[in-house]
């Protein structure tokens, strides 16, 4: 592993880091920072119109292939990409799911004719995209989800529950995950469809959390359609698909969310110098603890992306999720300890929290969403160590 950059890649680095600087300012500057960890649903006009600014400048799916509209860069340079985005302030980017998981998911399953219709309006940042997966009954048991689909004539239709659906209120579509396949058992029935959030037969309901916001919702579908075409694989194979979207997730944006991660720690060790709470010997170490958890985070992150190109998930990925999980939970603990009492005192009426106070809410989710640890636990014997599979209920008769 080799952490170098070279004179092309860090001749690269001050063009990104210049073009931010010369544009995220003047009617973006109160965007800088936004957007993050409990605070994913403010400004949404004004993020929007900063990511078509984006797309315009050529810097939007900047790994995609250059025939749908992208720069195509290497690996090197995406990292390089997402670290300034986050070390400039860049404000959470609405289009990540479109960006991040459908568009590299289509790339790698999906038809010509998939990747013609879906692909520029992503670049564009014309359509926004959610993710259809976990239901009351299937989170991280993704392989029981319960939402139906059939074809009637040209047509898929669908009938099911959707939760923790993020940005569900500003999308224009979902990609979901569905039985489709009636005679077959577990992860053999899944297909992978791509629906229209727009019409009759799809309700969002937005979820208020802790932190006051609603970034994600609880998404009912009762008849909603999609033309038959719009199916990721064939039929029954939306189990690969989706695992191939999952491993699209490990992907080099990861070290920009590690730059932010950063961004907080600095915060709270700052923080702690000014209050004298640095001072103190456990508090010191609790915060050396976490600059040495980040150090090793990124050098995860880079042996894993040896393998970013392949579909699916290589066996140093298997412990991403579950490490910055942990450590960002951690981090949470850690900046209400070093606030003290000021962590009991909301910013403002009636309900108006800090940045910090709003980490630390978020957090408390964040070893639960996109599988809990202990899934990812299972998963790392299970899939990484070639242990015996849990033992599972016998089927009801």
């Amino acid at each position: 592993m080799d952490l170098r950059f070279s004179e092309a890649d860090e001749a690269f680095r001050k063009e990104i880091a210049g073009w931010l600087a010369d544009n995220l300012c003047g009617e973006f500057a109160v965007i800088k920072g936004r957007g993050g960890a409990g605070d994913e649903d403010v400004f949404f006009e004004e993020r929007r119109a900063w990511e078509r600014k984006m797309a315009e400048a050529g810097w939007s799916c900047v790994g995609w292939p250059k025939e749908y509209g992208a720069r195509e860069l290497g690996l090197s340079q995406q990292v390089i990409f997402h670290e300034e985005y986050a070390r400039a302030g860049g404000p959470g980017k609405l289009s990540h799911i479109g960006e991040g998981l459908l568009g590299p998911t289509v790339i790698a399953f999906g038809t010509e004719e998939q990747k013609k219709r879906f692909l520029p309006p992503i670049v564009n940042v014309e359509e926004l995209w959610c993710q259809g997966y976990s239901e009351p009954n299937a989170g991280s048991d993704l392989a029981n989800v319960q939402t139906k689909a059939a074809l009637d004539g040209d047509e898929w239709v669908i009938d099911g529950q959707k939760i923790w659906t993020s940005g569900a209120e500003w999308s224009d579509w979902c990609f979901v995950l569905c039985r489709t396949e009636p005679d077959a058992r577990s992860h053999k029935a899944i297909s992978y469809l791509l629906v229209p959030m727009r019409q009759e037969g799809v309700e969002i309901r937005p979820i208020v959390q802790m932190t006051g916001g609603s970034e994600f919702s609880e998404v009912f579908f009762d008849g909603a359609r999609t033309a038959a075409d719009n199916i990721v694989g064939k039929p029954g194979e939306g189990w690969k698909v989706a695992m191939g979207t999952l491993a699209f997730e490990r992907g080099a944006s990861t070290l920009a969310q590690q730059l932010n991660f950063q961004s907080e720690l600095d915060q709270v060790i700052d923080i702690a110098r000014g209050n004298g709470m640095a001072e103190d010997p456990v508090m010191r170490q609790r915060l050396a603890d976490a600059w040495i958890g980040l150090r090793i985070m990124r050098f995860n992150a880079l042996r894993m992306l040896t393998h970013a190109d392949q579909p699916e998930l290589a066996r140093e990925a298997l412990i991403t999720k579950l490490y910055w999980a942990t450590w960002h939970r951690n981090l949470g603990k850690l900046a209400m300890d070093v606030l003290g009492a000021h962590s009991e005192l909301a910013e403002a009426a009636p309900y108006d929290l800090t940045g910090l106070q709003r980490l630390y809410l978020f957090t408390r989710s964040d070893t639960i969403y996109a599988g809990t640890n202990q899934i990812q636990r299972n998963i790392i014997s299970e899939r990484g160590l070639g242990m015996p599979r849990e033992p599972r209920p016998a089927p009801a008769k």
